[in-house]
């Protein structure tokens, strides 16, 4: 049996085992409020159990929620979607949870969130950007990170404003890359810019200069780079030791750390989309760093800052509801305008996408990350 029909089989399967008629889920009015945590913790972490953490243990440290404290139940998806499938099965089997914080790849997430919206459960994604996730008429699932398309658009507004008329964008064949890269090929040429090339893979080294030198006759003036780390920064290195000293562009699978420290100065320039500035002067912002420091012993990322903003941002709507059935705090979420969190502004629209979240974009600078003024 092939991955694809594998994946098939078993999302049937859990499907037929999840039903939200005579549903009780979330009806209890005492004992833990149970979230869960879909995530690939054991290889791609990066912060966000340790921002769910810190928020869980403030609000248990006073009065809970409801009266009650919140319980959270993790489950390390491995980045994958069977295994995601499983994860969404072990969840919704269990009748005290009432909504799930994950996951982080957009794949995982398109085949969870159709257990999740079958069952009553009200999903919360920190990470997944593709636009499908939210074209399918849920009512239980949000989106608390910019789609591809936000993302991308603001990407192309940078690169329109630089002068740019010409790139090509590497990208790769998931659902991540794909989407990344149709959406700014697609904002691009709102701003004027054309796609002279995009390629989901290069053969080598050799076939990549050549590459290279096709895009240098072409007037190319960017590369767009729709791929996530580890495989990002070997792309990036590579493209220098191709002999491309174009600029680069890249989404928030880019945002790390690691970009410079696995590229050098192959990332030099390099132009990142974030959600997290902890540059930011406002006061919820400072308050979060300091406390996660104090807990942690280092700043917290993006996934820390999503994570915890995940957590406070559902007790507030569990609060607002007055209780912790699922479709009322879904409700309410879908009725959220201005939720000012430490990664900014949420409110949601009918599709349960974010829309006034704000994209920062930042610079490597010396090795390390220097946020631009808009």
């Amino acid at each position: 049996m092939n991955k694809r029909r594998l994946i098939v089989v078993i999302l049937l399967l859990v499907l037929a085992g999840c039903t939200n008629e005579n549903n009780d889920r979330g009806a209890a009015v005492n004992g833990d409020i149970v979230i869960g945590v879909g995530w690939p913790l054991a290889s791609r972490n990066e912060g966000l159990a340790e921002g769910v953490g810190l928020a869980v243990e403030e609000i248990n440290a006073g009065d809970g929620v409801l009266g009650r404290k919140l319980r959270i139940v993790s489950a390390d998806d491995g980045g994958s979607v069977t295994e995601g499938l499983s994860v969404a099965a072990r969840f919704a089997a269990d009748p005290a949870t009432v909504a799930v914080i994950g996951h982080r790849g957009s794949s995982v997430s398109l085949a969870a969130a159709a257990v999740y919206d079958k069952e009553g459960i009200v999903m919360l994604t920190p990470g997944s950007t593709s636009p499908k996730l939210t074209q399918s008429d849920y009512r239980y699932v949000f989106r608390m990170i910019p789609s591809d398309d936000r993302i991308s658009a603001r990407l192309a507004h940078y690169a329109a404003s630089q002068g740019y008329k010409k790139v090509a964008i590497l990208y790769t064949d998931d659902e991540y890359g794909r989407g990344l890269a149709n959406a700014f090929e697609d904002s691009g040429k709102e701003q004027g810019i054309d796609t002279v090339d995009r390629l989901a893979e290069y053969t080598d080294l050799a076939d990549l200069t050549r590459l290279v030198r096709e895009w240098t006759a072409l007037g190319c003036d960017a590369v767009f780079v729709a791929e996530v780390m580890p495989g990002a920064a070997r792309t990036v290195s590579d493209l220098m030791l191709a002999g491309s000293n174009l600029p680069i562009l890249g989404g928030d699978g880019l945002d790390s750390a690691e970009l410079a420290k696995t590229a050098g100065t192959a990332a030099e320039g390099a132009i990142v989309a974030s959600i997290f500035n902890p540059l930011d002067k406002r006061a919820e912002v400072s308050g979060f760093i300091e406390k996660y420091k104090g807990k942690y012993g280092e700043v917290p990322g993006k996934w820390a800052g999503q994570g915890y903003d995940a957590v406070m941002l559902l007790a507030d709507a569990i609060r607002s509801a007055g209780t912790t059935r699922p479709t009322d705090i879904a409700n309410v979420l879908h009725g959220t305008s201005g939720w000012i969190g430490v990664t900014g502004s949420h409110s949601f629209d009918e599709s349960g996408d974010v829309t006034d979240k704000p994209i920062v974009l930042k610079e490597v600078v010396d090795g390390a990350f220097r946020y631009l003024r808009d």
